[in-house]
């Protein structure tokens, strides 16, 4: 597997060569906790076949996974039933790094998190299993444990999970953490995983040489789905510059947020490409419901509330947005879109249709979400235009019409939503 590097344009990934380098992680938070080797392995098959290259998956129990039959716990129990963090059960992680290495040997890169906000003191998430609280000396042992276990597979290393940084000690524990795993792993990249909506990184982090990229969370609440581009603009306009990844867009299958109705792959296309031309563009990740929990059917599940039941790991496995993800990948790499800016372009009264364009003007990209005539500011009369009908993959030869320095294109005829590429002849 490549080992990734940061462009010299701050703003995509490339390889050692200096191959440019689309991140496509799908979400599979509770594999260690979850998921037999057996299965491990036929779904590491499928997601590779897909042309998925990372896995983005929670190094202690996910407190919101489906009930395991697996029944094996990171560290020692206590009298009372916590934990005992500081005795290890080597046999967890005697696993976990045997599944690492298949997922590695495979292609694939491990984005492991180090500290879901459950553990850290200061976060909304160490309200729902107080008794086990990480303790704040055991944090960088923790991390430096975590850095010799897996640091050899080149992983990234995701220093948050959820967190708003509600208080000081959230900083403090995560601060450590970067701190820690960056001088223990210097070559592997770190980001941080950050709540639904949340875009304010306190100073320490984002001033900090030990950060690599920003990952932001556009989330599941239906209302709020214009995060996908306002969260990539908010990441574009930090001080210091960095790629951007939309690390939690809707995932397929997930309710509403606490409201009737489930995400599909329409939504999950919309999400994405949303992202990508609004400035996050150095790749994406992916979510099914029912993967990311491990939820076999017929278990309970403990956050039915907000994300709906899950279905059932197979089943989730094979949604067809994941398709529509590695298309995007696919696109990105074969018509080397990693030059695009966003352009505030587009003349019709919506903010969704988004469109980016190179620093030379010589390559555009728009998405639209809806059929309907799009007006762009500018002249696309010399350019060589195709349009991507997305949920089947049709290719179009848009027709346009210039006048002056506008140009309409007109509706296709299409129910869907589509991608237009244009380059300048």
């Amino acid at each position: 597997m490549p080992r990734l590097k940061i462009s010299e344009s701050k703003d995509y990934f490339v390889d050692e060569q200096g191959k440019k380098f689309f991140y496509l992680a799908d979400t599979v938070w509770s594999a260690f906790t979850n998921i037999s080797i057996e299965e491990w392995a036929e779904y590491l098959d499928y997601r590779k076949m897909q042309n998925f290259n990372a896995l983005q998956i929670d190094i202690l129990p996910q407190w919101d996974a489906s009930p395991s039959d697996i029944n094996i716990l990171p560290f020692k129990l206590k009298t009372d039933g916590s934990w005992d963090f500081y005795n290890i059960n080597q046999t967890y992680f005697d696993r976990a790094e045997q599944m690492v290495k298949m997922a590695w040997e495979k292609g694939f890169i491990p984005a492991l998190v180090i500290l879901w906000c459950n553990y850290v003191k200061d976060t909304w998430g160490s309200k729902i299993n107080p008794q086990n609280i990480m303790p704040f000396d055991f944090a960088k042992p923790w991390t430096e444990y975590v850095g010799e276990r897996f640091g050899k597979y080149d992983p990234i290393f995701i220093i948050s999970g959820d967190t708003n940084f509600e208080g000081p000690q959230a900083i403090d524990y995560y601060l450590m953490a970067l701190e820690t795993i960056k001088d223990k792993c210097p070559i592997c990249l770190t980001t941080m995983h950050l709540g639904g909506g949340f875009w304010e990184l306190p100073k320490e982090f984002e001033m900090s040489s030990k950060l690599d990229f920003y990952t932001f969370q556009s989330g599941h609440d239906v209302v709020k789905q214009d995060l996908a581009y306002i969260l990539a603009g908010k990441f574009m306009a930090k001080t210091v510059k960095r790629p951007i990844v939309n690390g939690e867009p809707c995932y397929e299958g997930h309710n509403y947020g606490n409201r009737y109705g489930r995400f599909t792959r329409f939504d999950v296309r919309k999400a994405v490409w949303s992202s990508l031309l609004s400035g996050a563009k150095a790749g994406v990740t992916y979510g099914a419901h029912g993967i990311w929990s491990w939820h076999k059917k017929g278990k309970n599940f403990i956050s039915k509330k907000f994300s709906g039941i899950p279905y059932d790991w197979r089943t989730a496995l094979r949604f067809e947005g994941a398709w529509d993800v590695s298309f995007a990948r696919w696109l990105f790499e074969v018509f080397d879109l990693f030059a695009l800016s966003p352009a505030y372009k587009v003349l019709n009264e919506t903010n969704e249709i988004k469109m980016a364009v190179s620093y030379d003007n010589k390559k555009i990209a728009i998405y639209i979400p809806y059929a309907t005539d799009v007006c762009i500011d500018m002249d696309l009369s010399e350019y060589e235009l195709v349009g991507i009908i997305l949920d089947n993959r049709y290719l179009t030869k848009p027709e346009i019409s210039a006048d002056g320095n506008k140009t309409t294109i007109q509706m296709y005829q299409f129910n869907s939503d589509a991608v237009i590429l244009g380059k300048r002849l």
